[in-house]
């Protein structure tokens, strides 16, 4: 088991970060958001993810039909393993072989983002300036989409985020486990956790 004990509510329209050590299941949980996991062999959830009431894992949900609601972005480009790299750029958007007036491919794109964004470390490989950019994109995103972002950077939670979830993990081989969810300040000013207040505090391990 990766990780356990995961109860959270993301509020729409804000900035969730996912915050912790190594191996503490911030991604595996980033990834169950949309079912992203599954292409992992004998991954699976027990429980219930919902958006708008929907639980994502009900039988008739189409696992490709939640992910153009929640899209992600990972933290190194993934493309479709069994397909060509022109297939990969292709699978986006298909446009069958018309031509579209621009007033068209705009209303195409936009009927094509989703609801809700995961980003995992989208930061991880740039310098200051790109990182600062790519937070102030976040904070534009936020006004129209739910955004969820795993990030080993405390000082970006701190700056970007609205609510901020601290995982931890016990030891090798344990499952990681959400240890405290709350408002970015306060997870940040006054934990409610001993080991969130170490983990920020830099005294952790």
């Amino acid at each position: 088991m990766a990780v356990e004990d995961v109860n959270m509510v993301i509020e729409p329209r804000a900035v969730t970060a996912f915050i912790g050590p190594s191996g503490c299941g911030k991604s595996t949980v980033l990834r169950t958001l949309n079912r992203m996991h599954e292409v992992i062999p004998g991954a699976h959830v027990k429980g219930q993810v919902l958006l708008d009431g929907q639980d994502l894992y009900a039988e008739n949900v189409d696992p490709v039909r939640v992910r153009r609601h929640v899209g992600m972005v990972f933290q190194k480009p993934n493309p479709f393993p069994t397909m060509s790299i022109r297939e990969n750029v292709l699978a986006g958007v298909k446009l069958n072989g018309a031509r579209l007036a621009a007033s068209d491919a705009d209303a195409l794109v936009e009927n094509s983002l989703p609801d809700v964004l995961l980003m995992d470390e989208p930061c991880s490989a740039l310098d200051p300036i790109s990182t600062l950019a790519i937070e102030d994109l976040i904070q534009e995103l936020k006004e129209h989409y739910t955004v969820v972002i795993v990030t080993h950077n405390m000082q970006q939670a701190a700056r970007v985020s609205d609510k901020t979830g601290f995982f931890n993990i016990a030891g090798t081989g344990k499952p990681g486990k959400l240890i405290e969810f709350d408002n970015t300040d306060k997870i940040f000013s006054n934990p409610a956790k001993e080991d969130t207040e170490r983990y920020i505090s830099g005294r952790f391990g």
